[in-house]
């Protein structure tokens, strides 16, 4: 599917502010390794290389942004604290770039988030706050604690430093393997979708974008498809991660810079959730999954064979799993 361009607010970041965040997050940050899996590659067609932020610090490439965006707020601003809303681990980043930089926290959280995000985040030292799971609860209850306490919001994609600390994850790909033909990432609200594609157009202009989504979470084709932003809703999937929809900074970059939009359903998430963990021995979560499933279905149609991937995250919620372990004794 090629995509028009509905350019809605002016893009503000380029390749430059991601490798200046590069060099700011140096000392933060942990250089993810690059995989390759010779049956992924059969069964694909491609040469394919995935990058593991299920390896990044809070096990999401969300630390990334968070902390990026910390590191250039003013001292009033540290003093008094940051807030967001997040599913889970934005949450966590955020918490966690508090705690190392001394910046007080608070996250307003879905009720239905994961516990085991809930866990972590709590963990980190933030404040949580829980409302109803849909993105007008969400931004409610944000903008009541910003009005209470002074806090300033640090958006989960909605923020350009955010966009070009998530940016930092594909400029370490290409750095790591070279050229690329075709470059693939999640797409929930857009952050990594959007540092992804300015990374790769403004290293090589000629790189084939895709977005990746959930079928029943497709808001970003959508929205691409009708020129406006569409709300996502409440979609009922697995990929707890890619539920939210685009902003208008993450709309105008994928508007521009990302040439395709794939989906998956849930049960194919379901099969690349299993696929990765089977195969190539690493935890993802499904909302990772989501760059994979098209890959196994056989048929994505790419200009070459070298293809990078974002694996976002591993936060996975294993309690059950050992449960039924325990359970059979």
């Amino acid at each position: 599917m090629s995509l028009r361009n509905h350019d809605t607010v002016p893009v503000e970041i380029g390749l430059a502010d991601i490798e200046d965040a590069a060099r700011r997050l140096e000392p933060w940050i942990h250089r993810t390794p690059v995989l390759t899996s010779r049956t992924l590659d059969e069964r694909s067609g491609l040469s394919v290389f995935l990058k593991c932020e299920n390896f990044q610090r809070v096990g999401a490439f969300k630390f990334r942004g968070a902390m990026n965006a910390l590191l250039q707020l003013d001292e009033d601003r540290k003093f008094h604290g940051v807030v967001t809303h997040s599913s889970g681990n934005h949450a966590q980043a955020l918490a966690l770039a508090g705690k190392l930089l001394g910046v007080p926290v608070t996250i307003v959280m879905p009720r239905t988030a994961p516990a085991v995000k809930k866990a972590a985040t709590a963990g980190y030292g933030a404040r949580i706050v829980l409302c109803e799971p849909t993105l007008a609860a969400r931004e409610a209850a944000v903008a009541a604690e910003i009005e209470a306490h002074q806090l300033t919001l640090v958006h989960p994609y909605n923020d350009w430093n955010v966009i070009a600390g998530q940016g930092t994850a594909a400029l370490e790909l290409l750095d790591q393997v070279g050229r690329l033909d075709a470059v693939i990432a999640p797409v929930g609200g857009g952050g990594l979708a959007s540092g992804t594609a300015l990374v790769a157009k403004g290293r090589a202009p000629a790189i084939h974008v895709l977005g990746a989504e959930p079928s029943v979470a497709d808001d970003a084709r959508r929205s691409l498809e009708a020129g406006t932003i569409q709300p996502s809703g409440d979609p009922k999937t697995i990929a707890d991660g890619l539920r939210t929809s685009l902003g208008t900074r993450t709309f105008a970059v994928i508007s521009r810079h990302v040439d395709e939009i794939v989906t998956a359903t849930d049960d194919e998430l379901i099969e690349a959730t299993r696929f990765v963990w089977e195969r190539l021995k690493i935890v993802i979560e499904p909302s990772s999954a989501v760059v994979v499933a098209p890959l196994l279905r056989g048929n994505l149609s790419v200009p070459g064979e070298r293809v990078g991937i974002i694996l976002s995250g591993g936060n996975v919620d294993v309690g059950p799993f050992f449960d039924s372990l325990s359970g059979r004794h």
